[in-house]
């Protein structure tokens, strides 16, 4: 039996089936699509998603083929009227590694993963639609497009807005979808524009945004992002408001509805949501895919270890913070609001009060040892013995009692000694988890 069906291999999925394959634990990954896709769709990683994928291993790459953001440059017509930047570049720290946000094309960012999780033993499946399922006490029973049955102890839905799983389970998907609200996405080539700097025309004080154009990074392609009013002709658009730039071709396009929307539910019994099948985000400030991959990663190590106590908090935990993610993009949105910073870059994202968060510091990210919580195992700050099954390190300057950091890099347990083999085993962590190869 598959132990974990993950459906969908956006960010979301991928990230999760690397999290298991990392553990040793039997997955599989499926995805409807034939193929993967091509166009640029998401294209920002913040400095969280960074840490997460320094974890993972795969952020030298995204490193290498990514870049800083450029700078805006504001045009009437083709007279350049402001230049400026949305965030501010700064140096990495001891506490912040990774401090600016990445631009990354969504496509190669899935590469990157992708080859990463064939390094680890396994593929996406392509072409393999999920049709249905059933759950009982025991496992959930996923039907295939091609008509085979799938037997598995837990299915996850990162399959998108659409989500056939969340339809499947009749969770509600609460929220707007303005039918108004329309965008045009387009990756182009031009020869017109220099790839320094990212091109606005309209006003950004009046909020009156007639379409930018972006360099992506390691590419020839610039990706075009417009208002869609009912006329679809993008070069028609260009021409009216910048004379002087000619698209030379459209490579991909496609248009969306402004969606901002989030599940009743982030489990029902065996199934989990993940990803935009849990919450679907506006574009503004770049939380939507970021937000993915942290879901992902909070559900990882807890799908490994497997009790009923520890899943619970999957929902608890997750729920809030895309509660506050939505918030924060539908705000920046409305406001046309084009600063990027501590409000974006998703760094100061806590679990406060979450079940699995015990003490004064509990559910805050550690911000310190990343080397050491590479990994898949739990670090325990502590002047103890090595009795624990955890990798134990001296605490911290100053620090009171003793810090069990979780493998996704939050504390889960700050206080006396004497309490943390009740936490451990109250949650079934009984055991260390298996460190495989990095």
């Amino acid at each position: 039996m598959t132990h974990v069906l993950i459906v969908g291999s956006g960010p979301t999925g991928l990230t999760l089936a690397i999290e298991l394959a990392r553990r040793g634990v039997g997955l599989r990954i499926v995805e409807k699509s034939p193929e993967p896709p091509t166009g640029v769709r998401g294209k920002g990683l913040q400095p969280r998603t960074l840490e997460v994928f320094d974890d993972l291993g795969v952020v030298d790459e995204i490193l290498a083929t990514g870049r800083e953001y450029p700078s805006l440059r504001s045009y009437q017509g083709d007279q350049v009227v402001w230049e400026g930047r949305m965030d501010e570049i700064r140096e990495p720290s001891a506490d912040v590694p990774y401090p600016n946000l990445i631009m990354q094309p969504q496509w190669r960012t899935e590469q990157i993963l992708r080859d990463r999780l064939a390094e680890l033993g396994h593929e996406v499946e392509f072409g393999a639609e999920v049709t249905g399922f059933e759950q009982d006490e025991d496992g959930v029973t996923v039907t295939l497009g091609t008509g085979e049955q799938v037997r598995c102890a837990y299915l996850v839905g990162a399959d998108g807005g659409r989500s056939v799983v969340r339809k499947q389970l009749g969770v509600g998907f609460v929220g707007d979808t303005f039918e108004s609200e329309r965008m045009l996405l387009a990756d182009i080539t031009t020869d017109d524009l220099d790839r320094e700097h990212w091109h606005v025309w309209g006003s950004l004080a009046e909020q009156k945004i007639h379409f930018t154009i972006c360099p992506l990074p390691n590419t020839d392609v610039f990706q075009l992002v417009a208002p869609y009013t009912g006329d679809d002709d993008l070069i028609a658009l260009v021409a009216e408001h910048a004379p002087h730039v000619r698209i030379e071709e459209i490579l991909w396009r496609s248009e969306y509805r402004v969606n901002i929307r989030m599940a009743d539910q982030f489990r029902d019994g065996r199934v989990f949501l993940a990803g935009d099948a849990a919450h679907v985000h506006t574009p503004a400030g770049g939380q939507g895919l970021n937000t993915g991959v942290q879901d992902a990663y909070n559900l990882g190590w807890k799908l490994a270890v497997g009790t009923e106590a520890l899943l619970e908090t999957y929902e608890y935990e997750r729920m809030a913070v895309a509660e506050h993610v939505l918030g924060l993009s539908t705000r920046l949105y409305r406001e046309q609001d084009n600063q990027r910073g501590d409000d974006t870059n998703q760094l100061g994202l806590a679990y406060l009060g979450s079940p699995l968060s015990v003490g004064e510091r509990g559910g805050e990210r550690l911000g310190a040892l990343f080397a050491e919580q590479r990994g898949t195992g739990f670090l325990l700050l502590a002047d103890t013995g090595t009795e624990y099954p955890f990798t134990v390190l001296p605490p911290l300057d100053e620090q009171e009692g003793v810090i069990l950091v979780r493998p996704d890099g939050y504390i889960g347990y700050h206080g006396d000694e004497s309490g943390l083999s009740a936490y451990l085993s109250g949650f079934g962590i009984a055991a260390p988890l298996a460190d495989a190869e990095r």
